[in-house]
């Protein structure tokens, strides 16, 4: 549908019926365009499923890459496929795929709570807007909204004026400014306490394979967590006792942010 190259060993789905390749992308735009049964959608788009970490990110890494290898492909003509072997990957391609990475570890070790009485919704489409929540993590005592990154180097919190200037706090994560990040999920957090205005909605930005100290390292900025992976999932199962009905609480969320 999109025109895009489908390399040997790409996942797709094939239509026996046309006998016609699709790439994931356009499978997934032609079943919301045409669902195979209105009053009963299919399990993997269902709000009440709790989604697969990474997968639109998945999805937008797969459709870059064949992009890219289509256009090196017309460049070269029979000596596409060597091109194509023997090119890097383009960085904008590449952080895709490393998000994705990223976002499916962090999704794999929370899911891991399900037995702690935690319910979890992972990679969710906000309305209105092209951005997404990474994972979202229903506890009895309040609501978690978790954003995944796989950067490298040391986050850390430095603040800037104070006593004769306005206090300024920008998160470093080595020496890159990525002050925005907590913009990103401070907004994100916005968008589920709109929903669920009695309970608690808590902010949390997870760096994957950062370089944190041997012990402690974590910190909060304007309200939103920055921790690890094993710190988070810590915090989590050791979340107070609450009176929030988990259960309850899903189904709101899980119908209101549907599966990206």
């Amino acid at each position: 549908m999109c025109g895009t190259l489908l390399p040997a060993g790409a996942e797709a789905a094939y239509k026996s019926e046309t006998k016609t390749v699709l790439c994931l992308a356009c499978l997934n735009e032609a079943n919301k365009a045409h669902p195979a049964n209105p009053e009963s959608p299919s399990e993997a788009s269902s709000p009440r499923q709790p989604g697969a970490a990474g997968s639109s990110a998945r999805r937008e890494y797969e459709r870059r890459k064949a992009k890219d290898e289509l256009r090196l492909r017309e460049k070269w003509g029979r000596f596409g496929g060597l091109a194509v072997a023997l090119s890097d990957e383009r960085q904008s391609t590449r952080a895709w795929d490393q998000g994705a990475i990223g976002e499916e570890r962090l999704g794999a070790r929370l899911d891991s709570l399900a037995d702690n009485g935690i319910a979890l919704l992972h990679d969710r489409c906000i309305p209105g807007s092209k951005a997404n929540i990474d994972h979202i993590a229903i506890t009895p005592a309040g609501i978690w909204v978790i954003d995944a990154k796989r950067y490298k180097g040391r986050p850390e919190l430095k603040i800037e004026g104070g006593i004769l200037r306005p206090r300024v706090e920008k998160l470093l994560v080595g020496r890159r400014d990525c002050t925005k990040l907590v913009d990103g999920v401070l907004k994100q957090v916005n968008a589920v306490r709109s929903l669920v205005p009695d309970m608690p909605v808590t902010g949390a930005l997870c760096f994957v394979e950062a370089d944190w100290p041997l012990i402690g390292g974590f910190f909060s900025t304007r309200g939103v967590h920055v921790l690890s992976p094993r710190r988070l999932t810590k915090q989590l199962a050791q979340e107070p006792a609450g009176e929030n009905d988990v259960a309850k609480a899903r189904e709101a969320v899980a119908e209101r942010f549907k599966p990206a």
